[in-house]
């Protein structure tokens, strides 16, 4: 799918990181003085494509798409738009910016952003020394905010939107392991082992929530299996989720999406990504339900693919890089 849908998906990505409104800029002020600034000006790495989170994702999307050798015109101008972003000064006002808001954009944007660094970081794109030399001081603010925070809560958030933590610690895992941060690495796989290890009889009835991107009871699952040897995984599978990949299961359904161009409600279509790529990831793991569980995931993406480069913003804004983590395997 990537090679057919790749400059296509370029071009999705170059249009809406150069959509400078609608903007949702999540900035809590702390005075009168400290109101009115332009996206651009607030956030000059990360202005466009609606919010903070989306621009870092789309960004990581960037380098994936020209890493796999998205070509001519588009990956011309992608590398352009890089370069301005990516660049040390843009850059150092973000982690700034971070480490004087420590709650801002946590963790999910926290770890789109260490998922940039890290894609920057391994690249072979001609530009992409100066991206992840650019973007260092950002992943090493967001290890320092991940520390903290891996201490201090003492709840996972389970919902199936932003601040849900095990899809967080998932792309923290993978982004800080290509950084080479082991401090960070061990401490989220401590944090995992913690909060869900001893995890029993998943509830899957209420599943989905009108306005998730995300399967709580999958998105824990991928996590487990980024952290448990293999043959603990599966024994916890079976007592988390026991009848996860059976025909017919609720978390194998397409979800019914009434209004995808409403930004909250088209959030399923993203679900039908992530429940994708979450199965096909789990599938080896299911025995005799593999087979249904692989149907279910193409299924899914099937029915979500024609929204990722649509015409409608909602959509446009984010979905390419769920898109992609399925079709990399992260």
């Amino acid at each position: 799918m990537l090679s057919d849908l790749g400059p296509t998906w370029a071009a999705t990505v170059l249009q809406v990181l150069r959509t400078a409104y609608p903007y949702a800029a999540q900035h809590v002020s702390t005075g009168p003085a400290d109101v009115g600034a332009a996206p651009e000006v607030l956030h000059p790495a990360f202005h466009g494509s609606f919010d903070w989170h989306s621009s870092a994702h789309m960004q990581w999307s960037a380098v994936q798409l020209l890493e796999r050798g998205v070509a001519g015109d588009v990956a011309a101008e992608l590398a352009d738009e890089l370069d301005t972003r990516l660049a040390p000064g843009p850059c150092a006002v973000e982690a700034d910016y971070l480490r004087a808001h420590p709650s801002f954009e946590r963790p999910y944007g926290w770890a789109w952003v260490a998922m940039l660094a890290a894609a920057a970081s391994g690249s072979v794109h001609p530009g992409a020394g100066a991206w992840s030399e650019a973007t260092e001081p950002l992943a090493d603010a967001v290890a320092d905010l991940v520390l903290d925070w891996t201490q201090k809560l003492s709840h996972p958030v389970r919902h199936g939107v932003h601040s849900n933590t095990a899809f967080a610690l998932s792309l923290l895992l993978v982004a800080f392991t290509v950084l080479g941060r082991e401090d960070v690495v061990a401490a989220v796989r401590e944090r995992s082992i913690a909060w869900f290890g001893d995890d029993r009889g998943a509830d899957v009835r209420f599943e989905p929530s009108g306005e998730d991107f995300l399967s709580p009871t999958l998105t824990e699952a991928d996590l487990m299996r980024r952290v448990l040897p293999p043959e603990e995984l599966g024994r916890w599978l079976a007592g988390f989720v026991p009848t996860l990949g059976e025909e017919g299961g609720r978390l194998l359904e397409v979800p019914v999406v009434r209004d995808p161009t409403d930004g909250r409600m088209g959030h399923l279509v993203g679900l039908a990504l992530s429940r994708g790529w979450q199965l096909r990831a789990l599938a080896p793991y299911l025995g005799e339900h593999e087979e249904p569980a692989l149907a279910a995931a193409d299924d899914l993406v099937a029915s979500a693919v024609p929204a990722v480069s649509g015409e409608d913003f909602m959509a446009t804004h984010w979905l390419v890089s769920f898109a992609l983590l399925g079709e990399l395997g992260v």
